[in-house]
């Protein structure tokens, strides 16, 4: 099992906002479960963000009004007979808070608030953030674009509250439900693009990055599959490809023998042997899999046709201190 704080670094490398104000002053704080570390997040951002005043965009209207404003649209004027009641139609752009960053915020306010698991004391907050946002629309939840504007304490708390609502809510007979903990989808895409954050931010020599992998190939066919690693580092000729999995088991199970996941070991050869364009063993490949309680923990260090291949876990349940350990293992074999 991840621990709940472990949860908000994973975050904060994730949205790379380790450095922005309160948001990054959390990690010391323990939650009892998820949805108190969202409802944390969001009551430390929003405190900021409400001083110096939500962020408003212009935002295109057409209104039925009695003053004249913007321009008239003829059409629907007409259309509506407005006119008989001294009324005409108008497009208009207003400068206003409902802008979708702002109503994902409130709706994902409105979700925490109906679960059970929040304390009281930080549903009060909750409740008395909804009310600040009293000239933001209610709307149901439509997926928006990652948000790219409105000051780096913003951005981040629009994203998250974008990815807690990706991952946490489901479907329930037409309506929508926050779920206990988050879907395993969005566990796996936090889980790697934490990794990859890691050492981009402390370790900017090994230039990591997500690159895909060319198929050594002369003529590659139109319908081969496109291979793109989770992480790829590189330092002073040699190069390591990670392959970042998160899975609620480890290990696979065949007639009952517990085996390592073959179409895992499959994928990371197949891209350690076409990105090793020298043949000269410089590339070598790494499976990293978040650590479960199972019995056996992957461990397992191989050269496999002439690259170094190796299975390892990182456990997630301890502090992050440990976390931060582990990882800088990692960094160190290429160095």
């Amino acid at each position: 099992m991840v621990k709940i704080s472990n949860i908000y670094y994973m975050l904060a490398y994730a949205f790379r906002s380790l450095n922005v104000g309160n948001i990054s002053q959390m990690g010391g704080e323990e939650f009892d479960n998820l949805h108190e570390l969202f409802a944390g997040i969001i009551i430390n951002g929003m405190r900021k963000q409400l001083k110096q005043g939500l962020p408003r965009y212009y935002t295109g209207k057409c209104e039925e009004l009695g003053d004249l404003r913007g321009k008239i649209n003829f059409q629907s004027s007409v259309r509506g007979m407005t006119m008989i009641r001294h009324r005409l139609v108008c497009e208009f752009d207003e400068f206003t808070e409902d802008t979708p960053g702002n109503r994902l915020i409130k709706h994902a306010i409105t979700h925490l608030l109906q679960t059970h698991d929040v304390s009281p004391a930080r549903k009060h907050f909750l409740k008395f953030l909804r009310t600040s946002l009293s000239n933001v629309s209610d709307m149901g939840y439509n997926k928006i674009p990652q948000q790219r504007t409105g000051g780096a304490e913003y951005i981040m708390l629009v994203n998250i509250c974008r990815f807690l609502l990706d991952g946490m809510l489901m479907n329930t007979n037409g309506g929508c439900k926050i779920r206990e903990w988050l879907a395993d989808e969005a566990m796996s895409s936090l889980y790697e693009h934490f990794i990859l954050e890691y050492f981009r931010r402390h370790h900017s020599y090994l230039n990591a990055r997500s690159a895909r992998i060319d198929w050594d190939m002369a003529v590659v066919p139109v319908y081969m599959p496109e291979m793109k690693s989770d992480v790829y580092l590189t330092y002073k000729g040699r190069t390591l490809i990670i392959d970042a999995k998160f899975y609620s088991r480890a290990m696979a199970e065949y007639f009952g023998k517990k085996k390592f996941h073959s179409h895992n070991l499959y994928q990371i050869f197949t891209y350690v042997k076409n990105a090793d364009k020298a043949k000269d063993g410089s590339v070598s490949g790494m499976l990293l899999y978040a650590k479960t309680d199972e019995d056996i923990t992957p461990d397992c260090d191989s050269v496999i046709g002439g690259n170094g291949i190796c299975i390892k876990t990182l456990d997630l349940s301890q502090d992050f201190s440990g976390i931060r350990t582990q990882l800088e293992k990692v960094a160190k074999v290429l160095v």
